[in-house]
């Protein structure tokens, strides 16, 4: 594990190992314990986890100062039962919105506001810096969420999203709030010493885009461009994530400027690798969550050697598993994931 070799592997640049990270092994508490050989009261507890199963980085993105819940109308979804004790069950709430017409005249920089720039600028340096402090083995990325589309969702939830985007020439202009907001942020990170940014959003579902391509391609992706300027003129590099299947659009992202992709395993790992390995990071693998979760290992050992083989044709990668590492997942089976996969990092000269 190393932050050099998270940077190396981004930046394209000659290293002995493939990068390597996961998502969501904070729902493992009891197999991260054994990994470390501490408690996980332990003030190193997280490091020594870490450390012993080879991350090199940490995903983080930071949504800033103000909070949409208590700045302004946002929509709650819920959220299924997923942790083991069921603390993350959580029942769907109303909408605030009536209709696609208070959609259309919703404004997000006036309705949560921006804070301080210095102050977030700040926010964001300290946030950085005890990351590394905290994880001095992992690249903390930086990075925003909620960008555009992902905010759309969370200010009002899918039905009333899907009415507004009905009209497209009408929802620009309310896209445009949300991409207002995420430049303020971004900006802010480009202002700190964090090396990598993450640029989530949620723009498609599991089967692609949902709304025309048009949409994507002249209203979205052009302001994720206007997003990356900024960032590559202050040296570092962005990576561009997303749940659901992009692969229509990725020809566009990385026109946009986009150094690098994090998707999820409904999109073709070999052929991203075959199609982009040279030219950009790539931030995942073969390998379905849902294989692990149902204990089928040979479908998971088959789609590890399918991913071996894919890196082949990669300048950089950081090898995770899609879309993360569910509590479900059993003790025995993550042994024999990190068994076989940290052995098999090493790149080949």
């Amino acid at each position: 594990m190393s932050v050099q070799t998270a940077l190396d592997n981004i930046g394209l640049k000659a290293t002995t190992r493939w990068g390597h990270t996961q998502y969501s092994m904070g729902y493992h508490t009891a197999y991260l314990e054994k990994a470390a050989g501490v408690s996980s009261g332990a003030l190193d507890f997280e490091q020594r986890a870490y450390d012993a199963l080879a991350f090199d980085m940490h995903w983080s993105t930071n949504d800033g100062l103000v909070d949409w819940a208590e700045a302004g109308r946002c929509t709650d979804m819920g959220h299924a039962e997923y942790a083991a004790d069921g603390s993350d069950h959580r029942l769907p709430q109303p909408s605030p919105f009536r209709d696609e017409r208070e959609v259309w005249a919703f404004d997000a920089v006036a309705e949560y506001g921006l804070p301080a720039f210095d102050a977030q600028v700040a926010a964001y340096e300290q946030a950085h810096r005890s990351a590394q402090s905290r994880l001095p083995g992992q690249l903390t990325t930086g990075g925003y969420y909620k960008t555009i589309v992902s905010g759309a969702i969370q200010a009002f939830g899918w039905e009333m999203l899907l009415l507004g985007a009905s009209n497209p020439a009408k929802m620009e202009r309310v896209f445009d709030g949300f991409f207002h907001r995420a430049a303020f942020f971004m900006r802010a990170w480009s202002a700190t010493s964090c090396p990598v940014l993450i640029q989530h959003d949620d723009f498609v579902w599991g089967q692609g885009p949902f709304m025309h391509p048009d949409i994507y391609r002249q209203v979205l992706i052009p302001r994720y461009a206007t997003l990356w300027q900024e960032v590559h003129a202050a040296g570092k590099k962005v990576l561009f994530c997303a749940d659901g299947d992009f692969s229509l659009f990725v020809d566009d992202l990385v026109a946009a400027g986009a150094d690098g992709f994090i998707f999820e395993p409904c999109m073709n790992f070999a052929l991203m690798a075959e199609r982009y390995g040279q030219s950009h990071c790539l931030v995942g693998s073969c390998v379905d969550c849902r294989d692990l979760a149902a204990g089928d290992w040979a479908k998971v050992e088959n789609d590890l050697q399918r991913t071996l083989v894919a890196l082949q044709r990669c300048r950089g990668a950081i090898v995770s598993t899609g879309n993360h590492l569910p509590p479900d997942i059993s003790p025995q089976i993550l042994d024999r994931y990190f068994s076989y996969l940290l052995p098999r990092l090493e790149r080949k000269a």
